[in-house]
């Protein structure tokens, strides 16, 4: 008998981490590639389960600005047969939506989900993709660089022709010039090898350079601030995590609470029984603007005292 017990009790406690484990859930991440924004993406992810007490377990991927790279991870993620998927731009998104059909995928970090062909519509996706969007306005973005430089009449950008989203960001950037009666000089690169010498190319033939979230881009981004700083060619940025890094300004997103709301989406679908297919694509409404006051002295560019007094941080 006390043979019979002891049985139990040892069979007992082995099924324990079997049943936690059960009880919670797993999340395959494919994130595109490691640069501040992207990485505050996962991180605010990541910080909504641990906040909330919410017991995920993360399996996280990052093909490192490989578009080939991206497609295998996608394949890797369907063998782990994970609860729900999270793609962290556009390149990811794609590649996990093009193989993946019978789990929820989250696509965040990504400008334009029907662009990009990844849900019907932002408000009815249809499939098994929805996300969070960092479409940002263009043109308000525009009006900053105009209050640094009020008579511009030549912008660069540079941008991976390759990204979706960043082909519908330089659209809009492109209406917007036009509107304001600016040429857009563009550089497109393949891969974050040609970006020092897109940025060159601008030299000369723009007043001021604007990156898009353009994931390629921003990965090699002190490239292009060297060129800038050492021909005293204004620098401004789509995301505020650049400033950080060496851009004059920016008006932008927190990538970190888009990875938040990101998490709440997920939570909604892992614990509550939400439908990803009946989920609009969500944004975030806050813009904040930062400034990086030795950035602008090393490109010769006074700050104004308008955008001073509304900026959010201010790095000297």
């Amino acid at each position: 008998m006390k043979r019979i017990i002891l049985s139990l009790v040892v069979t007992m406690l082995c099924l324990v981490p079997v049943m936690a484990s059960a009880a919670g859930k797993v999340i395959s991440v494919s994130q595109f590639v490691e640069h501040p924004a992207l990485d505050a993406v996962l991180k605010g992810t990541q910080d909504y389960f641990r906040d909330n007490k919410l017991d995920v377990t993360f399996n996280v991927h990052n093909a490192q600005a490989n578009m080939a790279t991206t497609v295998q991870i996608a394949a890797q993620i369907m063998g782990e047969q994970p609860d729900l998927v999270i793609a962290i731009a556009t390149p990811s998104a794609q590649a996990c939506a093009q193989k993946i059909h019978d789990t929820p995928i989250l696509a965040t970090a990504v400008t334009d989900h029907v662009g990009a062909g990844l849900v019907k519509s932002m408000e009815h996706p249809g499939g098994n993709v929805s996300g969070t969007s960092d479409m940002l306005p263009v043109a308000r973005q525009l009006d900053l660089i105009r209050e640094f430089h009020p008579g511009i009449k030549t912008l660069g950008v540079i941008y991976n022709s390759g990204e979706a989203n960043s082909v519908t960001l330089v659209k809009l950037l492109k209406d917007a010039c036009d509107a304001a009666g600016i040429k857009l000089e563009e550089a497109t690169v393949l891969n974050s090898a040609g970006i020092y010498q897109a940025a060159k190319s601008l030299v000369g033939r723009a007043e001021a350079i604007f990156l898009p979230t353009d994931n390629t881009v921003i990965s090699a981004l002190e490239s292009v601030v060297k060129v800038c700083r050492q021909n005293k060619l204004p620098l401004y940025a789509a995301d505020n995590d650049s400033v950080e890094r060496g851009t004059i300004a920016a008006l932008a997103f927190d990538y970190y609470k888009l990875g938040y709301q990101t998490g709440a989406m997920a939570k909604r679908i892992l614990f509550d029984g939400a439908d990803v297919s009946t989920m609009p694509v969500e944004s975030l409404q806050e813009l904040s603007l930062h400034v990086n006051l030795k950035a602008a002295e090393a490109m010769g560019v006074t700050v104004p005292e308008s955008v001073l007094s509304r900026a959010e941080k201010v790095i000297k």
